[in-house]
């Protein structure tokens, strides 16, 4: 990285002869902007909803028993992409993963893609648009600093676990603070598995619920004998980032 006390001409041209370096780096950003917007301009915001599962699960069942390699790859390129830009509508992706796929199979599916659409933001995040997430992070990634530092896997397990930031906020955070990539991804795949694998079960008993003309229940999660075991593994997941303090403050006494 250049150093921002060089002012001198050299470095000028450098810059003109690279096709200027600032111009590239928004480059991503301009990509994203442009999704984002085709996103919600053609309106396919409607389609990653409860109606839109519901009122087109027979032909979704159907399609997808007849062209499973297809609907396995899409399935993970559309949530992928749903998950790196952060557009609304992963929580119904995730009912029709377990609806369409079933429970385990569903919850694979979900686990690699969000997994893969959180790794894609993190890596533009960390080498492009740094500057930019960062300010839009704010105070926030302040807050999670010292947890990171302390111990980054452990941290991010608890944070997956226990979802105390929003999950697009915890794509970007680690990027700034240094995290090594492939933590970020261990941390994230096994992080979000007992969530997704609670509402990838919701959706697999949708058929049922359609059928009686009402709603999932996504407070399910919330329930004592779902949220506590959920919660004891996020406990568990701090661990060495307590045993690690503890041993600090007694070498200090």
């Amino acid at each position: 990285m250049n150093d921002p006390s060089s002012t001198s001409s050299g470095v000028g041209a450098s810059e003109v002869k690279s096709g200027g370096v600032g111009f590239k780096k928004i480059i991503p950003l301009i990509v994203l902007v442009a999704i984002i917007a085709a996103f919600f301009g053609l309106e396919l915001n409607q389609y990653l909803s409860f109606e839109a599962l519901r009122d087109n699960r027979e032909e979704l069942i159907q399609w997808s028993q007849a062209n499973q390699m297809m609907a396995v790859g899409g399935f993970i390129f559309i949530y992928a992409v749903v998950v790196a830009l952060s557009l609304p509508g992963a929580t119904w992706m995730t009912l029709a993963g377990g609806f369409v796929f079933g429970t385990i199979q569903g919850t694979l599916l979900v686990v690699s893609a969000a997994t893969l659409g959180a790794v894609l933001i993190f890596i533009v995040a960390r080498y492009c648009l740094a500057d930019f997430f960062k300010s839009k992070a704010g105070k926030a990634a302040d807050k999670m600093e010292q947890g990171f530092k302390s111990n980054a896997l452990s941290y991010l397990l608890f944070l997956r676990l226990v979802p105390l930031f929003p999950f697009w906020l915890v794509n970007l955070v680690p990027a700034f603070l240094g995290v090594p990539l492939r933590t970020f991804a261990i941390g994230t795949f096994f992080g979000i598995i007992p969530g997704t694998a609670v509402f990838c079960s919701v959706g697999n008993g949708l058929g049922a619920v359609f059928d009686a003309g009402g709603v999932p229940d996504l407070k399910i999660i919330f329930q004592p004998e779902i949220l506590g075991p959920i919660l004891g593994l996020a406990i568990l997941s701090l661990i060495p980032i307590v045993y690690k303090r503890v041993k600090g403050n007694a070498k200090t006494s």
